[in-house]
């Protein structure tokens, strides 16, 4: 896939870690589903940006958004374009602990040459049950189906935590109600 090894080139540029996360990791680690764009998280702050928007010129992506400096600083969100597929991407800023986490216990999955950075399943179930949109929460329900076997303590620690931090206790007791079927 092009924009994938478009997106490992960018990582090596940068010689930054990242994920792939959304719907193409449920593409890889659960039941394919349509998604219209790559969701990718890498670890960077605002000082990287620069470098980061330079890169992505190199790696054939373009910014989908005029002043894309001040959006990402202000979003800790890049809106890019591949450039060769058309396929829109959008890379998150990771730095804070939980992202930071789930990239250093991320797993490399390998196709024939593609080689992509996904997260644990109970990190994206965690990211997914964050984000909590109708579609994250089939997801959900199709990663729990898939592995019977997850760490629950990880899941409901962190969920918890964003619910809490976010003052929305449906994300961990709509979560609960998944894991417990």
């Amino acid at each position: 896939m092009p924009i994938l090894n478009a997106l490992q080139k960018l990582m090596q540029e940068l010689k930054v870690q990242g994920i792939v996360i959304g719907g193409a990791a449920i593409c890889f680690l659960g039941q394919p589903r349509l998604t219209a764009d790559i969701d990718a998280m890498l670890l960077l702050t605002n000082e990287d940006l620069p470098r980061l928007l330079l890169a992505t010129q190199h790696s054939g992506f373009v910014p989908r958004v005029k002043n894309i400096d001040a959006f990402a600083r202000q979003n800790r969100l890049v809106l890019l374009r591949h450039v060769e597929t058309g396929i829109d991407i959008d890379i998150s800023m990771g730095a804070m602990p939980l992202e930071v986490e789930m990239v250093q216990r991320s797993q490399m999955w390998q196709y024939r040459k593609l080689r992509v950075p996904l997260p644990t399943v109970e990190d994206l179930i965690i990211l997914k049950a964050i984000a909590h949109r109708p579609k994250d929460m089939l997801d959900i329900i199709n990663l729990i189906e898939i592995y019977p076997k997850l760490d629950r303590a990880r899941i409901e620690k962190w969920v918890r935590d964003y619910a809490e931090l976010m003052e929305m206790p449906e994300l961990w007791t709509d979560l609960a109600k998944l894991l417990d079927r």
